[in-house]
């Protein structure tokens, strides 16, 4: 039998370059329906406060942005190019606008795709990942190797915020 927990408030109120590699390997579940899925969270980026260029909150407060300037734990979702829904996870304490986005889960690469396929809309901004019962992150205990790179498709940031090492995906090993 798998040992699982819900993932606590706790778990979301650390900074986001804490909490970001630490979602590598957690356990992403959803309800839709009468359906429970659940997903291994494979590919997250983060994004840092009003400082970082590439954060939506580098803008300050707006409507869009209002959730991530709420304490962890909340899911920022948000939509691009009029058909992509992408799925964050609030990071950090109140007034301290930061993000994780969701960027890959096992079976699914992108994060277009995975919110299509697990059927994430508009409807999920603002709910609380640690009381909703359609979508919550659990921990197996399962500790998977980690790369680092570059974030993906944000060179309108410019440097330094371009080269920042702020992509965490999980290491498969190598076959021999």
């Amino acid at each position: 039998m798998i040992l699982c927990k819900r993932i606590d408030e706790s778990f979301f109120c650390r900074d986001v370059l804490e909490v970001a590699p630490d979602l590598i390997g957690k356990v992403l579940v959803i309800k839709n329906d009468k359906t429970i899925s659940e997903f291994i969270i494979t590919e997250v980026e983060a994004y840092r406060g009003e400082e970082d260029k590439a954060c939506h909150a580098n803008k300050g407060r707006t409507g869009r942005t209002e959730i991530m300037y709420h304490s962890g734990g909340h899911i920022y979702v948000y939509l691009i190019y009029g058909m992509y829904w992408m799925l964050n996870f609030v990071t950090g304490n109140k007034d301290e606008p930061q993000a994780v986005l969701i960027r890959g889960i096992e079976g699914f690469d992108g994060p277009g795709k995975l919110t299509k396929q697990l059927k994430i809309d508009g409807s999920f901004y603002g709910e609380n990942l640690c009381c909703s019962d359609r979508l919550w992150i659990e921990d197996r205990k399962q500790k998977p190797g980690i790369n680092t790179s570059k974030r993906i498709g944000i060179d309108y940031a410019g440097e330094p915020w371009v080269s920042k090492p702020w992509n965490f995906r999980i290491s498969y090993p190598k076959n021999c």
